[in-house]
């Protein structure tokens, strides 16, 4: 191991190498050597031609993050798992086919490093069957520059399967915690492990260099051989980090009880406020099991951890992200990926091995836009390319998918008046169109795995039912025709017995999740 400047290690980055990131969002991400990087291709116009891997959001929605690499001529290709984080600037890169911009499922990159790092010739898989990730469809490609076919599909038993080409990494960029004399890495104060190790083993199976990004050096010694996350003999180069640039999340620095060095009492959890986002939360909540393994997504569905603890059945229920945190409350907004009082953080690659051998019970997804047959999308919105995230992963093997958002978008407001829902302000864009502009989820691969599917929003729940879109509740106060039906591009099939949603929801106080839980499903 070498302790280097980071305009040093910036300088080993050559042009047309491929870097890979082990990070999620702010976490993990080796901010001050992008920074650097970022410097010396504006200062020098080196390098170029960059292939740019990582497996889930890079950034802070702003200019953080991957966001440093958004300069025309820097990046030839980008293959991530979500772009909206990377901020405006990538996005226009991306838009004007300054580079090409490859969207996979965020699982499918998290396992890539391992695959490359024991020279397997591919990585196989079910998950993206049906998507726009299929090559049938859009393989991936989120823009005209974007040509070359990454993915083909094969058959193994008289089953299909997708086959994802492997990346040669040149340039592995880790970060950790603290690295000693020899430099091996811990992750200590870590809110998530994400896939160093994965990582670094992938470079120096591809000849190419691991560089680890930590916030101080330790006497040689130090750590225990377990506390060790990345052995020094797979670290060429350690760089050290400024505090402002070592974030804990994207919107946290630190918090002991996001890398669980302390616990905090749960009853000091903020509670949400009752609006149409605590009503989607609350019906999503009642599709809950007891004792079920449960993942959360970023948004809306990320108040149900919330509405849970908030109703006391936090204890009964194990909440996870797709990140690698197990048990607790999830960490919302800019600090999702974390949790608060994890009973266990994993690896990335490992929860997704999970996940994908069908380890959720229960999942809650945004809801971006659907159509009659039940497809879902999140990845493309406005005409722009955000990304699917761990969803293709999560959708397809769970075994119960809530997809959870408002009814409509845009302006949309609403207000919650003596138990009813009240709609001030109709939101400018219908979310339940004929035609959706990606398919991130595919109802039919859903209906033929007999996969239970509900779509929540706040005054109607819809349930995939043979194929169709069915609706099945309606909320106090709503009118079918006028604030359902005239909001839709398309009617939907009407259950025989369509449901008032449960009355409880729409009061200050609710009280009522814990006996509707158990009396669903004892």
């Amino acid at each position: 191991m070498k302790l280097i400047s980071q305009e040093n290690a910036a300088n080993l980055v050559k042009d047309g190498d491929t870097i890979f990131t082990a990070s999620f969002g702010m976490n993990a991400f080796p901010e001050e050597f992008a920074i650097t990087l970022e410097k010396r291709f504006v200062e020098t116009g080196k390098p170029v031609g960059i292939t740019y891997y990582n497996a889930a959001a890079s950034g802070n929605f702003g200019e953080k993050g991957v966001a440093h690499f958004a300069h025309e001529g820097f990046l030839k290709r980008i293959v991530t798992g979500h772009f909206g984080a990377a901020g405006p600037a990538m996005q226009k890169l991306i838009a004007e086919n300054k580079v090409e911009a490859y969207n996979f499922p965020q699982g499918v990159l998290a396992q890539m490093p391992k695959f490359v790092a024991s020279k397997k010739p591919a990585y196989i898989t079910k998950v993206g069957l049906g998507t726009f990730i299929d090559p049938r469809l859009e393989g991936g490609k989120s823009n005209e520059a974007a040509k070359e076919d990454l993915i083909d599909i094969i058959e193994i038993y008289g089953e299909e399967y997708m086959m994802y080409k492997l990346p040669k990494v040149d340039v592995a960029v880790i970060r950790g915690t603290y690295a000693d004399e020899n430099g091996n890495v811990v992750l200590t104060d870590e809110a998530i492990l994400t896939d160093p190790i994965a990582a670094a083993t992938a470079a120096k199976s591809c000849g190419g260099i691991v560089i680890a990004e930590v916030r101080a050096i330790a006497k040689a010694g130090t750590f225990k051989p377990k506390e060790i996350k990345v052995p020094g003999l797979m670290v060429d180069y350690v760089v050290i980090a400024t505090p402002e640039n070592h974030r804990q999340t994207s919107g946290t620095i630190y918090n002991p009880a996001f890398s669980g060095d302390l616990k905090i009492p749960m009853h000091s959890m903020p509670i949400m406020p009752l609006t149409e986002r605590k009503i989607v939360a609350r019906r999503a909540s009642m599709e809950l099991v007891p004792h079920a393994v449960v993942n959360v997504g970023v948004g809306i569905p990320d108040g149900v951890p919330t509405v849970a603890n908030e109703e006391g059945m936090s204890p009964e229920l194990s909440f996870g992200t797709e990140a690698g945190v197990i048990g607790g409350i999830p960490g919302q907004g800019l600090d999702f990926g974390s949790a608060y009082n994890a009973d266990a953080i994993i690896e990335h690659p490992q929860q997704f091995d999970f996940y994908d051998g069908g380890g959720i019970d229960v999942t809650f997804l945004g809801l971006g836009e659907s159509d009659h047959s039940g497809n879902v999308n999140v990845s493309k919105l406005g005409g722009k390319p955000v990304g699917v995230g761990g969803f293709v992963n999560i959708t397809q093997n769970a075994k119960k998918v809530v997809f959870c958002g408002t009814f409509t978008a845009g302006g949309l407001k609403e207000e919650i008046k003596d138990g009813k829902l009240v709609i001030l302000q109709e939101g400018k864009a219908k979310k339940f169109r004929n035609k959706i502009d990606q398919v991130s989820f595919a109802g039919a691969i859903a209906t033929k795995n007999k996969q239970p599917v509900l779509y929540v929003t706040e005054r109607a729940v819809l349930e995939l039912i043979d194929g169709k879109l069915t609706l099945v509740e309606i909320a106090p106060g709503i009118d079918l025709e006028k604030d359902i039906l005239g909001q839709m591009e398309f009617k939907p099939e009407i259950a025989a017995d369509l449901k008032v949603m449960d009355l409880g929801m729409f009061q200050e106080k609710w009280g009522g999740l814990k006996e509707i839980i158990y009396s669903k499903h004892k």
